[in-house]
C-alpha cells in the first residue's frame, strides 16, 4: 500500500493513471464465504476488467480489442461458490496487461527496451508464440504496443500484480489445506466457441495434477445439468494447475474452460440474453462439485508426464 501511495505522489498530472494507481493497490477481489465448508479454491485470472488509461494509449489497439484476450465475466459466473461454501479469488487487472497464469520468467525479452535483468524462460513456447506472463498480443495474433516497454514496467507489473495475486492463493490453498487435510484449486476459465467445442473443457494436465476420481465427479456434475464436456482438449492445464498441484501433500488442481458462446455476446463482449440461464446451471453443477467427499480423491499411482 506505501509503495503505491509513493508512486502516486511521484507521478506529475500530466502522467497521472488513477486506475493503473487502484490496480497496484488492489490487484485482486478475494471473496469469503462466512464459513469455509468445502476443501475448494477457485480463482479467475483472466476476468480482470479494469484498462489503465496508460495501457490503452500505448497500443495499437482499441479497448474492445484488447479485450479478446479476457475471460470476460467468468468471475461472475462461477461467483456463486462463495456461498456454498469455497472462496474466489478474481484478479482486477486485465489479462492483457499481465497474465498470471503464466511463470514471471516467461519473458519476452525482444519486447523491451534494454536487457531485463532477471532470468528469462527463454525454451517458453508461449512467450514464442507472445503470449508470455507481459503478452505482446492479443487472441487474435494482433501486436499490442506500440512501442518498446523499459525493464522496470516489467519489474513492476511482476511486483505489484503478480507476486501479490499468486501470495494470496497459495494463503488461500494452505488455509484450506490446513482446515480439511486437503485441498483443490479450481483455476476458472472461457474458450472462444468453435464448431468442435464442447460446453465444457476439464484440464487436469493429462492426470499430473488431479485424479482420475476427481476428473470423473467433475464430468458428473456438469453432465448433471445439461453441458456436454471433455478432457484435455484442447485446454490442459497452465501454470496455475501445474503450480499449485501437489500430490504429496494432497493438494489437487483443475482446470475449468466454459465455451463463451453459452453465455457471452462474444463480438461485443456483453453478457447474451443466456448468461443468467447459464450461470444457474453452473451453480447447480459447482453445488455438486463441492458435495464431493475430498478424502476418496487421493491421488495415487504413477505420475503421468504432463503437456500443456
Amino acid at each position: 500500500m506505501d509503495q503505491a501511495k509513493d508512486k502516486t505522489e511521484r507521478r506529475s498530472p500530466d502522467t497521472a493513471d488513477p486506475d493503473l494507481d487502484r490496480l497496484y493497490c488492489e490487484p485482486y477481489r478475494l471473496e469469503r464465504p462466512a464459513r469455509q465448508t468445502a476443501p475448494f479454491v477457485f480463482a479467475s485470472p483472466h476476468s480482470g476488467r479494469i484498462y489503465p488509461a496508460s495501457f490503452v494509449a500505448g497500443s495499437w489497439l482499441s479497448p474492445l480489442a484488447l479485450r479478446r484476450s479476457e475471460d470476460a465475466f467468468v468471475d461472475e459466473l462461477f461467483g456463486t461458490v462463495v456461498a456454498d461454501g469455497a472462496p474466489l479469488i478474481a484478479a482486477l487487472f486485465p489479462r492483457a496487461f499481465l497474465d498470471v497464469n503464466r511463470a514471471a520468467s516467461e519473458l519476452d525479452n525482444a519486447m523491451f527496451e534494454s536487457a531485463l535483468g532477471v532470468d528469462v524462460d527463454k525454451a517458453s513456447t508461449r512467450v514464442a508464440a507472445g503470449l508470455g506472463v507481459i503478452p505482446r498480443i492479443v487472441r487474435e495474433g494482433v501486436e499490442i504496443y506500440r512501442e518498446k516497454l523499459s525493464p522496470d514496467e516489467a519489474q513492476e507489473r511482476l511486483a505489484r500484480l503478480h507476486g501479490p495475486y499468486h501470495a494470496a492463493l497459495a494463503e488461500l490453498v494452505e488455509e484450506t489445506r490446513a482446515r480439511f487435510g486437503a485441498a483443490i484449486v479450481v483455476d476458472c476459465h472461457s474458450m472462444p466457441s468453435g464448431a468442435a467445442v464442447p460446453d465444457i473443457v476439464l484440464g487436469d494436465r493429462y492426470g499430473a495434477s488431479a485424479s482420475p476420481s476427481l476428473m470423473r465427479h467433475a464430468e458428473l456434475s456438469f453432465e448433471a445439468f445439461g453441458f456436454s464436456t471433455a478432457r484435455n482438449a484442447p485446454y490442459a492445464g497452465g501454470y496455475t494447475t501445474r503450480l499449485y498441484a501437489q500430490r504429496e501433500r494432497s493438494v489437487q488442481a483443475l482446470q475449468i474452460e466454459v465455451n463463451r458462446s453459452l453465455y457471452l455476446d462474444e463480438e461485443r463482449i456483453e453478457r447474451s440474453a443466456h448468461f443468467d440461464a447459464v450461470r444457474a446451471r453452473l451453480t447447480g453443477a459447482l453445488k455438486r462439485l463441492l458435495g464431493v467427499d475430498v478424502h476418496t480423491l487421493h491421488m495415487t499411482g504413477p505420475r503421468p508426464l504432463a503437456a500443456e
